[in-house]
Parts: structure tokens; C-alpha cells; sequence
């Protein structure tokens, strides 16, 4: 019997520490979003295109690839089936995610959003109790710890860069990104939690397209709104969004669905999977450095990012050696529910 839980608890280790590692390629490809979108910013383009355009060009490459991953009538068939939950999720998941990060793409240097996008390693876990009711509710105290220490780090670099103090367009810019950071892992848990509970299996690759899908028309409002304000986008604009659409839209959100639906019944392994995207400020320190010509984080900015990469490992650590506990755990409570 020990000898069957330890292979268990060895499952469930390499479970988690596999969603963790493709959690972390997720992030490299998600860094594009802040380096492409501080580059459209710098030349001059009007934010609200550079969110519109990502999900527009993203809709037409997904539903190419659909034929290789399960198709696009089993979610055309979950969504006439139950409209209301994906539109309301990838408005708050996808829409209100990118309006609010595009527009804070204009405050700083790529580091400085990446880095303070990291709010959602603890948006992530305190959004929990309000979701779910069973054990996904509880929020685990040494994972708790490792975020506060995260959101410690973007605090001193959010004041850091500002020199002490934020301005006017400073805190705007910290307040969308921290609504952001919150609304792409409520978007994102809202939405398995809804397939949970209408017994709906879709892959990572469905799941990306159908919220895509869902999150059209309010897409085609911003572009109107953008069209009004500010004119047609101009060419490099369109392809910088390309590239995100490419980059994040398709590769690094499949990635990250994927490592999230490894270990959606495991809150620690799920907290540590989202926690890997603050991997991103290290990818964007670089990128925007070599590619920008943006300025390293120095003085209390630079302490900050330390304490970012001490909470990513902390983590890790705390998912490997909880996935076992966890996965025990989520095996009876889908007994309980029948699965």
C-alpha cells in the first residue's frame, strides 16, 4: 500500500513540476506582448488597435489550426449550448485582460509591465474561495507567503522606477495592469470551472479558440472605437500585432491552458503553474534592453525583480512538495462529484 502511494505521490510530483516547466515556456512566448506592445506604443500607435488586433488576426490563424485539435464543432456546440458563461468569461479573461494592458503599455519600459503583471500570482489564489466550493477554496499559506513576497518585488519596482513617488499617469497605469493581472486568471479558472460543471471536455486549443470566438463583437467595438479615435493603424503597428497574436494569442496561451488544465484540481500545482508568467520580466528585462534600448532596472527596481525571481522559486517549491497532498485530495472530491 506505502509502495502505492509513493508512485502516486512521484505521479503527482512529475504532474505538477510538468505543468510548472511548460507554464515557464508559456512565458517566454508571452513576452512578446510586452516588448511588441511598448514598441507600437513608443512609435505612436493608438492602444486600443494594438488590443483589437491582436484577438481580430488571432480568430482567423486559430481556426486553421482547429482541424488538428479536436475540431471547432464541439465548441461551436458548447457555446450555442451555454452562450452567457463564455461570453462573460473571455470578456473579463481576454477583453478587459488586454484593453487595460494595452493601455498601460505607454507608463515604462517592457520590465516595468511585465514585472507589475506579475499581480496575478496572488490575484490568482485570492480569487479562489470566490469560485470554487471544495478544497480548490482554500488558499494555501506557503504559497500565500511566496506571492506576497512577489508582490512586494513589483511594488519596489513600480516606486523605483518612479523615483520614490508615482505620478498621475503612474498610478493609472499600476491600476490597469493590476485589473489586468487579475481578470486573465479569473477569465481563465471561471472558464474550466463552467466545462467542469456542464461535463464539457475541451482541449487547450479549444478552449483559447472558442474565447476568442466569444470575445468578437466586443473586439469590433474597440476597433470602432479606435477607427473614430485615432484613424486606419498604421502597417507596422498591424504586423507588431501579428506577432502578439502569433507569439501570445496561439502559442503561449495554449501553453499556458495546458499547464493550467494539467493541474486545475490541484490549487497549488494551478498557483504555481499561473506564478511562472512572472518569468516574463526576466524575458522582457532582456528583450527590451537588447531590442528597445530600454534601461536595466537599477536600485530599488532591481531589488524588486530579485524578489519577483525568489517568489517564482519559492513556488516551485512549494508545488512540488504539496502536489502529492493535493492530488489525493482532488481524487476523492471527484469521486464525491461522480467524475
Amino acid at each position: 500500500m506505502s509502495g502505492e502511494s509513493s508512485a502516486v505521490a512521484a505521479s503527482a510530483r512529475r504532474v505538477a513540476l510538468s505543468a510548472v516547466a511548460i507554464a515557464l515556456l508559456s512565458a517566454l512566448f508571452f513576452t512578446c506582448t510586452y516588448v511588441f506592445n511598448r514598441a507600437a506604443a513608443v512609435e505612436g500607435g493608438h492602444w486600443a488597435w494594438t488590443a483589437a488586433l491582436r484577438y481580430l488576426i488571432t480568430l482567423p490563424l486559430l481556426w486553421l489550426l482547429m482541424p488538428w485539435q479536436g475540431g471547432v464543432r464541439p465548441v461551436w456546440r458548447a457555446i450555442v449550448r451555454h452562450p452567457l458563461p463564455w461570453l462573460g468569461w473571455s470578456a473579463i479573461g481576454f477583453v478587459l485582460f488586454y484593453v487595460c494592458l494595452t493601455y498601460a503599455a505607454a507608463s515604462g519600459p517592457s520590465w516595468l509591465v511585465a514585472g507589475t503583471f506579475q499581480l496575478t500570482v496572488i490575484a490568482g489564489m485570492l480569487c479562489a474561495p470566490l469560485l470554487y466550493d471544495d478544497a480548490r477554496a482554500r488558499i494555501p499559506l506557503p504559497a500565500l507567503i511566496a506571492g506576497a513576497i512577489v508582490v512586494a518585488g513589483v511594488l519596489l519596482m513600480q516606486f523605483g522606477h518612479g523615483g520614490g513617488a508615482l505620478d498621475r499617469d503612474g498610478w493609472i497605469a499600476l491600476l490597469c495592469v493590476a485589473i489586468s493581472a487579475v481578470a486573465y486568471p479569473v477569465g481563465n479558472r471561471g472558464l474550466l470551472l463552467h466545462l467542469e460543471r456542464a461535463d464539457i471536455e475541451l482541449n487547450a486549443t479549444q478552449r483559447v479558440f472558442g474565447m476568442t470566438l466569444a470575445s468578437q463583437p466586443l473586439w469590433l467595438l474597440v476597433a470602432l472605437h479606435a477607427g473614430v479615435a485615432s484613424g486606419a493603424p498604421p502597417q507596422g503597428q498591424v504586423w507588431l500585432a501579428a506577432g502578439v497574436a502569433i507569439g501570445a494569442g496561439i502559442i503561449a496561451t495554449v501553453l499556458f491552458f495546458q499547464a493550467t488544465g494539467m493541474v486545475r484540481r490541484n490549487p497549488t500545482g494551478l498557483a504555481a503553474a499561473e506564478a511562472m508568467q512572472a518569468a516574463e520580466l526576466l524575458f522582457a528585462t532582456a528583450i527590451g534592453v537588447w531590442w528597445l534600448g530600454e534601461t536595466w532596472p537599477q536600485g530599488r527596481a532591481l531589488f524588486g525583480a530579485v524578489l519577483v525571481i525568489v517568489g517564482i522559486v519559492a513556488f516551485s517549491v512549494v508545488a512540488a512538495r504539496a502536489a502529492a497532498d493535493d492530488d489525493r485530495r482532488s481524487r476523492a472530491l471527484r469521486s464525491d462529484r461522480g467524475g
